[in-house]
C-alpha cells in the first residue's frame, strides 16, 4: 500500500485519540463514505480461474469475497489448465457468489464497502475452453480475454492487478489482441498498467507472455515445480511453527459450519489449502503490504527481481513444457527469520530458539496473522458489529519515511493506536533486512514491545534503506493485527 498521509506531531496523535473514544461516530463517517471515493482507495483486480479443476480455487473464492470491500474486483474468468484442458466453469464462480449474496447484508454491519452479488455476477466472464497456446492468435478471443481489455481501457490511472490461478491464456490473448489491434504507444501504455502474478505455470502460454512482452510486470515461481515455489508455504506443514491455522479441524471451526452460506461453500482440502490465495493476499490493506513492491515482503511473500537459474529446476507432472526464463521475473526470494514467541512472566515476547531461512519463509511468517484475519471475517458473515472481532488500527507519531545520518538515534512512536472494538493492543517492532538494502539486524534499545522503541541508525559509508515494521495486536478472538512499515533512509555523515 502505498505510503498514506501520516501524523506528525503529538497533537494530531491525541486527535486520533479522541476519535477512538468515539467509535459510533467514527463507524458512521466511514459508512457515510461515497462508494467511488473508497473504490479509489483500494487495487482493482481481475481474477482467471480453473475453478472445478481442483476443490482449492473455490476455497480461495470464498475468502476472497469476504475482502471485496477493499479489493476492487473487476472481473472473475474461469478459464483452463493443465489440469482442466477443454472446459471453463464460470457457474461454479456465481455458486459462490450466490452464497455470498446471503451473508452480504451482515457483512454491511461490518463495512459498508461490501459490493451486492449482482455486481459481482455481472463481472463473472468465461475464457475460452481450450488448453494454453492452442487458445491464442488470430479468431481466438473470448468474453473473458476481451473482458481484460475493456477494463484495462477504462479511465481508470490505477494499476490493475491479474491474479492467474490456473492456465494464462486468457491474458495472453488479450496481450495478443492488444499487440495486433493497437499503436505501439496505445499498447505500451494499456501494458505498462498490468501485473500479473500467476501460482506457478498451469499452461504454456505463460512462458510464452514473458518471452513476449519483456516489460510486463510478472511475479511467479516459473514452472511446474510447485515444491519449490514460494506459495506452497499457504498450506505446508513446517515443524516448529504454528500449524493448528491449516488444520482441517481449524477450517471446520473456523469457516465451513456454523458461519452461514458463505461458509458452507468451503469444500474439504482434497489436495492443499488455497494454493492460489498468495496471488492476492498482498492486496488487503493492512499497512505492511505493497503490492508495487514486492521486495518489500507481505502477507503474500516477498519476490526478487532476477532472471532464475534454470539449470537448477525441477521438472513436474503437469505436462506444461520447462523453458529457461529469457529475462528478469519477479520470483523467489529468501528471509531468514527468528519468531516471536509468548513470554509467560515479565516481558510478554521473547525471541525463538529457532530461525528458519527460505523463500516459504517470506509467505508463513505472516500465517497465523492472515489465518486469524480470515477466521475473523467469516464471523463477520453471521455476528454483529458488536460480538465480532475488528483489526486495530495503527497510528505512528513519525512520518512512515524520512531520513537520518550515519549512527543517529530516533524514536518511533504508536502510543495513540487503538481497537476498534475496545480491545487492549499489543505492540512489536522489529527490522526487516530482507526488504531493505542495509542487511544487518539494527540495534533497538528497550522492549520491542512497547509502544515505542528507540533505534541507532547504523554507521554507513554510503546510502542505505532499512524498514521496520510495527505490528499492532489485539486481544479479540481471533487476535487480529495490523502494521506500519517504517522506512528509513540513512545518510553517510
Amino acid at each position: 500500500m502505498k505510503n498514506s498521509t501520516y501524523l506528525s506531531t503529538h497533537k494530531k496523535g491525541y486527535i486520533i485519540g479522541i476519535i477512538a473514544t468515539f467509535m459510533c461516530a467514527h463507524s458512521l463517517m466511514l459508512a457515510a463514505q461515497p462508494e467511488e471515493m473508497i473504490s479509489e482507495m483500494h487495487h482493482r483486480m481481475i481474477v482467471l480461474s480453473d475453478i472445478e479443476a481442483e476443490v482449492d480455487d473455490t476455497e480461495s473464492f470464498v475468502r476472497l469475497l469476504l475482502y471485496s470491500n477493499e479489493i476492487d474486483l473487476k472481473g472473475l474468468i474461469a478459464t483452463t489448465s493443465c489440469w482442466k484442458k477443454t472446459s471453463v466453469a464460470p457457474e461454479y464462480i456465481a455458486k459462490i457468489i450466490k452464497a455470498y449474496g446471503k451473508v452480504q447484508p451482515n457483512l454491511l454491519k461490518h463495512d459498508a464497502g461490501f459490493p451486492t452479488a449482482d455486481t459481482l455476477l455481472s463481472v463473472v466472464k468465461k475464457g475460452l475452453p481450450k488448453y494454453g497456446l492452442l487458445g491464442v492468435g488470430d479468431g481466438k478471443d473470448s468474453e473473458g480475454s476481451d473482458w481484460i481489455i475493456k477494463v484495462l481501457e477504462e479511465k481508470d490511472e490505477r494499476p490493475l492487478y491479474i491474479s492467474v490461478w490456473g492456465g494464462a491464456n486468457t491474458l495472453a490473448q488479450a496481450l495478443y489482441k492488444i499487440k495486433h489491434t493497437k499503436s505501439a504507444a496505445e499498447a505500451k501504455r494499456l501494458i505498462a498498467k498490468l501485473r500479473v502474478y500467476t501460482i506457478s505455470d498451469q499452461d504454456d502460454s505463460g512462458i510464452w507472455i514473458r518471452n513476449n512482452f519483456p516489460d510486463l510486470f510478472y511475479i511467479v515461481s516459473p514452472g511446474d515445480d510447485y515444491g519449490s515455489a514460494t506459495w506452497l508455504a499457504i498450506n505446508t506443514v513446517y515443524k516448529g511453527t504454528n500449524n493448528e491455522v491449516i488444520s482441517n479441524d481449524w477450517l471446520a471451526k473456523n469457516v465451513q459450519q456454523g458461519h452461514g452460506a458463505l461458509g458452507v461453500e468451503y469444500p474439504d482440502v482434497s489436495y492443499g489449502m488455497e494454493g492460489d490465495t498468495p496471488s492476492w493476499l498482498s492486496l488487503v490493506l493492512n499497512g505492511l503490504n505493497d503490492p508495487e513492491h514486492p521486495d518489500w515482503g507481505a502477507w503474500g511473500g516477498r519476490y526478487e527481481l532476477y532472471k532464475p537459474d534454470f539449470s537448477k529446476a525441477t521438472k513436474g507432472s503437469s505436462g506444461v513444457p520447462s523453458e529457461a526464463e529469457t529475462r528478469e521475473i519477479w520470483t523467489n526470494a529468501k528471509d531468514t527469520y527468528t519468531p516471536y514467541i509468548s513470554n509467560a512472566y515479565g516481558r510478554t515476547v521473547k525471541l525463538d530458539s529457532i530461525t528458519f531461512s527460505d523463500d516459504k519463509v517470506t509467505l508463513w511468517r505472516w500465517r497465523e496473522d492472515f489465518q486469524n484475519d480470515f477466521a475473523a471475517r467469516m464471523d463477520w458473515c453471521i455476528k454483529s458489529f458488536q460480538e465480532a472481532n475488528h483489526p486495530p488500527v495503527a497510528v505512528l507519531l513519525e512520518p512512515e519515511a524520512f531520513k537520518v545520518k550515519s549512527g543517529q538515534g530516533f524514536e518511533l512512536d504508536a502510543i495513540y493506536s487503538y481497537d476498534p472494538d475496545g480491545d487492549h493492543i499489543s505492540f512489536l517492532w522489529f527490522d526487516y533486512p530482507e526488504a531493505g538494502t542495509y542487511k544487518k539486524a539494527l540495534k533497538m534499545d528497550g522492549a520491542r514491545n512497547s509502544h515505542k522503541i528507540y533505534i541507532v541508525a547504523p554507521v554507513v559509508d554510503k546510502e542505505v534503506t532499512i524498514h521496520i515494521i510495527l505490528k499492532v495486536t489485539d486481544k479479540g478472538t481471533p487476535p487480529l493485527s495490523r502494521y506500519k512499515r517504517i522506512i528509513v533512509e540513512v545518510l553517510p555523515k
